[in-house]
């Protein structure tokens, strides 16, 4: 068998290690294979790269550094960080963020992990060197050759060598080679010089490129500028990545009423897309709007049966509405899909606390325990001595929770 067509099999398949291996033998006889050298890419490219939509969060510096804050008293129901106290029918406890407690756990809803902007601040020295890239010494080489020049000890590609605006005429090879700078080598700036040759290239037609610039932009916090680009994309070429990242944008600027229009536009063009109705539920779930939260998960689940946030969201919401008979029915469900962690079991032990199976408790809070690390393991304690305390000895001949999980 032809070893690229071998490479290119392994790759369809996803096994991407072994596709890389025999990339990496063509390109050892023949240093400028353009189409083993993009293969590889692409398979290099496949193995580190992820939904960088969800993983998307303001970090520290996003909050120090906002220059996009209008007024700094927003009105009730139009931003995220000032929303309404909850009814006393739903009242939930809070997070360390101020925000009602969700049924899962998203970015988003964390504070003082992410480090978008502060890895953008790095990028002018790569990851692979301490020099900064605007220096550049004499090459003997040209450009074009020197950066397919493969060492067996150095990187496969040497970003600071590639003349970006040759290769992004090229159509075959200029997104391929966009996403491995963007995913595998973390280089925002360079892929940035990239989509700006690229776009030009494609004489502004291509919607791909803008929403390239988009996350370009986003990552380095030229938000105004990333949504310009997404806008300009979306009226080429309306996709659910487009208007995702367009959503994020406008969260990022404690815009929620925006994200919800364009979630509403979004919707007239992909109905019942399940991303779009998730994010305008998360959404009116962080504006305190419940019901109305709760009733798009119900819609996601209607074309989504094993959508573990809605399930998830919906289990709390039936808990802190002095339903956990119907909660645990919830949480079980997601027991059968194969979920297996402490905060799910921490959950079923209290649904059965509150619903009165007291036979089930203490093995479920024994589970949790078993599974539990670190903080997880502080809250799940917490709980126990909760329910110890509120159990009155109903357990195990007149033992406490707390009690009989001591003698176990």
């Amino acid at each position: 068998m032809d070893t690229f067509y071998e490479a290119l099999s392994l790759y369809r398949r996803r096994k991407f290690e072994k596709s890389a291996l025999l990339c990496t033998e063509l390109l050892d006889k023949n240093p400028y294979d353009q189409a083993a050298w993009t293969l590889k890419m692409k398979a290099l490219t496949a193995q580190v790269m992820v939904d960088d939509i969800e993983a998307e969060e303001e970090g520290i510096a996003d909050s120090l550094l906002d220059t996009e804050t209008i007024a700094q008293a927003a009105r009730p129901g139009t931003s995220l960080r000032t929303a309404p106290a909850a009814t006393a029918a739903g009242l939930r406890p809070r997070a360390s963020t101020g925000r009602a407690v969700s049924g899962m756990v998203r970015p988003a809803t964390q504070s003082g992990l992410g480090t978008s902007l502060e890895n953008a601040l790095k990028t002018p020295r790569t990851a692979r060197s301490a020099r900064p890239v605007t220096t550049h010494a004499a090459r003997t080489l040209r450009l074009g050759t020197a950066s397919m020049m493969t060492q067996p000890d150095g990187p496969f590609i040497q970003v600071s060598r590639l003349n970006m605006s040759k290769y992004a005429s090229l159509e075959g090879i200029a997104k391929p080679l966009f996403l491995y700078i963007f995913y595998h080598e973390n280089d925002v700036r360079n892929a940035l010089d990239l989509a700006v040759e690229a776009t030009k290239a494609a004489q502004f037609k291509d919607w791909w490129w803008k929403v390239a610039l988009g996350k370009c932009y986003a990552l380095l916090g030229l938000v105004r500028d990333a949504e310009q680009q997404f806008r300009s994309a979306l009226k080429q070429v309306p996709t659910v990545d487009a208007f995702l990242r367009l959503c994020s944008i406008y969260t990022k600027l404690d815009q929620p009423l925006n994200v919800l229009e364009v979630c509403n536009a979004a919707l007239k063009v992909f109905p019942n897309e399940v991303t779009l109705q998730t994010e305008i539920a998360r959404i009116l779930e962080a504006l305190n709007n419940i019901p109305t939260s709760v009733k798009y998960y119900r819609e996601v689940l209607t074309e989504e049966a094993m959508n573990v946030e809605a399930i998830a969201c919906i289990a709390v919401n039936y808990f802190y509405s002095d339903q956990p008979e119907v909660a645990l029915c919830f949480y079980r469900r997601l027991l059968q899909m194969g979920l297996y962690n402490a905060e799910l079991f921490n959950n079923i032990g209290l649904c059965c606390y509150y619903a009165q199976h007291y036979d089930m408790v203490v093995n479920c809070f024994e589970r949790a325990l078993s599974l539990a690390i670190d903080e997880t393991a502080a809250d799940v304690w917490y709980n126990i001595a909760h329910v110890a305390i509120v159990g009155r000895r109903r357990l195990d001949g007149g033992n406490s929770v707390l009690e009989t999980l001591y003698i176990n």
